[in-house]
């Protein structure tokens, strides 16, 4: 067994500001990636804009990362920076804007990279350093060194094989407080099947246990908010936070299985919200999951068992009408992967994948 998390987490109120003086410790001159809207809303950029001028450290920002980033955005960024002899990269947002600073900060680092290079295990995988601040709670991507990113080309999306991790993680529950309840369920229930698919994964351990379980009894403390049924307080706006974080653990040792995987054509063809897709996909991949591990599991997220589950996610994401030619192309992508086929930690077919593929409303 073996646990690797290198980076250095701060999880605590104003923690921007706080820690102001590690950014000064990677350079004197950083790019700021983030998207075009939240983060100059919920005060994230503000904060790390004052940190940097605090410490002196010039820095240029690039605001242009759609959700979903694209191969064709990070090299756009790396080509308008190329020549700008940026030091460290900070990723504010949620997953998109960390995502995308991951391969730009490796592509800053490689001039001469193209498209091959992200995708080709043989190339140099260095990156300038990066720091990230998530504002949403879901995919953990300041604690992974996972870059997911959409090929056009391919019309899915796709993890770049290089393990780009942050040297520090930024983590203030504040930048939630401004989000809205579609994007806080969204986010969480990516969490959610970080979670599951780290256990249910061919890869678990104990020590991917321990962080999952840590997860899935603090994501319980926010189950409520998700249902609407609770007002997210200061306290819950942490716990979702570390949640994440707590998940982006997880997958950064055994990684994700079955429901991520299929759910990427959903969000490509579709543009069906990322933690809705693999919310989707999840009851029937917990299905076919021994029924042990699956009810622990879900106990420690606060269902009462599978039916349980069922309508949670019923109640917060309502009904989804998948066509049955989609749910073919999904079944398609992940049957011809023997890599993701075995990376569930029970046998799963064709049999069992077509029934996995009929989402939530399945029973």
């Amino acid at each position: 067994m073996k646990f690797y998390m290198p980076v250095k987490v701060f999880d605590e109120k104003e923690c921007v500001r706080n820690h102001a003086a590690e950014l000064k410790s990677l350079g004197k001159k950083a790019l700021i990636v983030t998207g075009k809207g939240s983060s100059f809303k919920n005060g994230s950029y503000d904060d790390v804009k004052a940190a940097l001028e605090q410490e002196n450290i010039e820095f240029l920002t690039f605001s242009e990362v759609e959700e979903n980033p694209s191969t064709d955005t990070v090299f756009a960024a790396g080509e308008r920076f190329r020549a700008e002899n940026i030091d460290f990269v900070i990723g504010i947002g949620g997953g998109s804007p960390m995502d995308a600073a991951k391969a730009i900060a490796l592509v800053l680092k490689h001039p001469e990279a193209d498209l091959d290079h992200l995708y080709d295990t043989s190339k140099d995988a260095s990156a300038l350093p990066l720091v990230c601040v998530p504002t949403t709670c879901g995919t953990g991507s300041e604690v992974t060194g996972v870059s997911v990113l959409t090929r056009h080309d391919r019309k899915t999306k796709m993890s770049m094989v290089h393990k780009v991790f942050p040297k520090y993680a930024l983590i203030d529950g504040k930048y939630m407080a401004s989000a809205s309840h579609d994007l806080i369920v969204n986010s969480s229930v990516d969490a959610l099947s970080h979670l599951l698919e780290s256990v249910l994964n061919s890869k678990v351990d104990d020590y991917v246990r321990m962080t999952a379980d840590a997860g899935l009894r603090m994501w319980a403390e926010t189950k409520d908010v998700l249902t609407g049924e609770k007002k997210a307080g200061e306290k819950e706006l942490s716990c979702l936070m570390r949640s994440a974080c707590l998940a982006g653990m997880s997958i950064a040792q055994s990684g994700t299985s079955i429901p991520h995987s299929l759910s990427y054509t959903l969000t490509y063809n579709r543009k069906v919200p990322h933690g809705k897709a693999v919310g989707y996909y999840l009851p029937g991949f917990l299905e076919a999951a021994p029924e042990e591990e699956r009810n622990r599991l879900l106990g420690l997220a606060g269902f009462s068992g599978l039916n349980d589950f069922r309508s949670f996610l019923h109640k917060v994401f309502g009904d989804m009408d998948i066509p049955e030619e989609e749910r073919k192309i999904s079944f398609e992508a992940v049957r011809k992967n023997e890599v993701k086929m075995k990376s569930a930690s029970f046998f799963v077919d064709d049999e069992i994948l077509s029934r996995i593929v009929q989402g939530y409303s399945a029973s």
